[in-house]
C-alpha cells in the first residue's frame, strides 16, 4: 500500500458535499482555518449551502470532540485517513508579490503551499471546484484538482443526449407495430439483447402518405416494444417525435420519475405543465417549482416584499408557460375557467423550492424546472420525499447552469439520469428541436 496522500480542501468542496471528508479513502485531509471561517458565514439559512455547511462543521466537531488536532491530525473513521484544521500560513517569499490581495482564496492557497513544502516526499494537492482558484494554484506551481466524486463520465452524458435508438425493420413487423391489435412487437424482433426499461426507439417506414417515423419504447413489464401514439394534453400537441415521447412518459402512470433535458424553447416545461393539468384529477395537488438562483448566492431576503413578491422574478417563466396553455382556449371556456380555479383553490401551487423541500409529497404531481441548478444531494433530498402516488418531473438544460460550482457532469439533473437509468419507474427524454420560434432555434444553435 502506498503512502497516504494529503488533500487540502477548499470551502466549496464541503458546500457541495457535506460528506466530502469521507470520500478520500485512507488519504489525509487538511482544512485551512480560512475554510472554517467561510463556512461559518454560510451556516445560517434553509438552502443547500447552509445545510451542507452545518453538517460538515458538526461532523468536524464530532471527530475532534474533546481533542485537539495536534501535528498529525485525528482519525476520520474506520479505513479512513486523518484530518486536521491548519492555521493560516503566509506565501513563500518568492510568491508574496504574485498574490498581494488579502482574501480567503489566497489564504487557502498559501496554506496548501505551506502543507506541501512541510511534507517533502508526500503527494499534496489542493481540491477545489473554483476554476479561478485552480488557475491561480497552477500559476503558483501547486498541484490542484477538481472534486469529482459525483461527476458523471462524459461518455454517459453524451449517451443521455442520444438515447433514442434507430432501426430499420421488415415491413411486416412494422405493420404489426402500427396496425396490430396490441401496437406492440417482441423485443427479439428488434434487437439481439433485451433493452433496458423504457428504452426509446425510432423506426423509419414507408406509409400510404410517404416516408414516416414510428416512435416506440420498451415496456419491461410486457417485455415488448410498444408503439408511442400521439397524445394531446390540455390543448398542447407535440410538434416533433421527441415531444411525442416526452408526453408519453409524462402521462404514463407507471413512470414515477421523468427527466426532460434540452435547449431553450424545446418545450420541456410547457409539456410538463400540460401533462400535469391533463391528469389533475388523478392527483391531490400539482406543485411547480424551480431553484431561486441569485447572483452571489444571496438569500431572497435582500429583496423587498413578502414571499410572493420576492419570488415573482424567478417564478414568472412558469406563469408564462401557464399563460401559453391558457391561450389555447377562449377566456370564457371551461378549460380556462378551470385553470383559474386550480390556482385560486391552490390545487395548482407555484412556489419556491425551499418551501417545498421539507414537505411530504403524497399523491402529487411535482414539476421542478431548471433542475440543472440543483446539486445531487438536493435532488436526492427532494425525490426521497415522494410519497405514494407521487410523480416527479425534472426539466432543464445541462449546458445552461447558473450555479458556480456545478457543470454538465456534476449537476443533480445529470446525476439523476445516470443513477436511475434502466429503472422501470424512470424515463429520460432529450428534446432536440426548438419549437418556440424559428429565431429561438437558430439562436440556440449559433449564439
Amino acid at each position: 500500500m502506498g503512502k497516504p496522500k494529503i488533500f487540502v480542501l477548499d470551502t466549496n468542496v464541503p458546500l457541495h458535499d457535506h460528506k466530502a471528508i469521507r470520500r478520500f479513502r485512507d488519504n489525509n485531509l487538511v482544512i485551512p482555518i480560512a475554510v472554517v471561517e467561510e463556512l461559518d458565514k454560510f451556516k445560517k439559512g434553509t438552502d443547500a449551502l447552509a445545510y451542507n455547511a452545518r453538517h460538515f462543521l458538526r461532523d468536524l466537531d464530532k471527530i475532534s470532540d474533546g481533542k485537539t488536532f495536534g501535528e498529525k491530525g485525528l482519525p476520520i473513521g474506520k479505513d479512513l485517513g486523518l484530518i486536521k484544521v491548519e492555521p493560516n500560513h503566509p506565501f513563500p517569499e518568492a510568491l508574496k508579490d504574485l498574490f498581494k490581495d488579502d482574501i480567503q482564496d489566497h489564504r487557502i492557497l498559501a496554506t496548501a503551499i505551506w502543507v506541501r513544502d512541510n511534507n517533502p516526499g508526500t503527494f499534496v494537492a489542493l481540491v477545489t471546484k473554483d476554476v479561478n482558484l485552480r488557475m491561480k494554484a497552477k500559476a503558483a506551481g501547486m498541484e490542484v484538482q477538481d472534486y469529482l466524486t459525483d461527476r458523471v463520465e462524459e461518455s454517459k452524458v453524451e449517451n443521455a443526449n442520444s438515447e433514442v435508438q434507430y432501426y430499420t425493420l421488415a415491413p411486416e413487423i412494422l405493420q404489426e407495430l402500427v396496425y396490430g391489435p396490441e401496437n406492440a412487437i417482441e423485443w427479439k424482433d428488434v434487437v439481439a439483447k433485451e433493452p433496458e426499461a423504457n428504452q426509446l426507439f425510432k423506426f423509419r417506414w414507408q406509409g400510404d402518405k410517404g416516408a414516416d417515423t414510428v416512435c416506440a419504447r420498451y415496456d419491461a413489464d410486457r417485455r415488448k416494444v410498444v408503439m408511442i401514439k400521439a397524445k394531446t394534453a390540455y390543448g398542447i400537441r407535440p410538434r416533433n417525435d421527441e415531444q411525442k415521447m416526452a408526453l408519453d412518459a409524462l402521462m404514463n402512470p407507471k413512470v414515477k420519475l421523468v427527466t426532460l433535458t434540452g435547449g431553450a424553447g424545446t418545450g420541456k416545461t410547457l409539456l410538463a405543465l400540460a401533462a400535469a393539468l391533463e391528469q389533475e384529477k388523478d392527483f391531490d395537488q400539482i406543485y411547480i417549482s424551480r431553484p431561486a438562483v441569485i447572483l452571489g448566492n444571496q438569500d431572497i431576503g435582500f429583496l423587498p416584499g413578502d414571499k410572493n413578491t420576492k419570488m415573482t422574478p424567478f417564478l414568472q417563466p412558469l406563469m408564462d408557460n401557464l399563460n401559453v396553455i391558457k391561450s389555447q382556449f377562449k377566456a370564457s371556456s371551461r378549460e380556462a375557467t378551470h385553470l383559474d380555479g386550480l390556482l385560486k383553490d391552490e390545487k395548482l401551487v407555484i412556489e419556491p423550492l425551499a418551501y417545498i423541500r421539507g414537505r411530504s409529497l403524497g399523491n402529487a404531481f411535482f414539476i421542478i424546472d431548471e433542475a440543472q441548478n440543483l446539486t445531487p444531494l438536493e435532488v436526492k433530498t427532494i425525490v426521497t420525499r415522494a410519497g405514494e402516488g407521487t410523480k416527479i418531473v425534472m426539466t432543464g438544460d445541462i449546458f445552461q447552469i447558473d450555479q458556480p460550482y456545478l457543470d454538465q457532469w456534476s449537476n443533480g439533473l445529470t446525476h439523476t439520469g445516470e443513477k436511475m437509468d434502466g429503472q422501470k419507474l424512470f424515463q429520460h427524454v432529450f428534446l432536440r428541436k426548438g419549437e418556440r420560434s424559428e429565431l429561438s432555434e437558430i439562436a440556440a444553435k449559433l449564439l
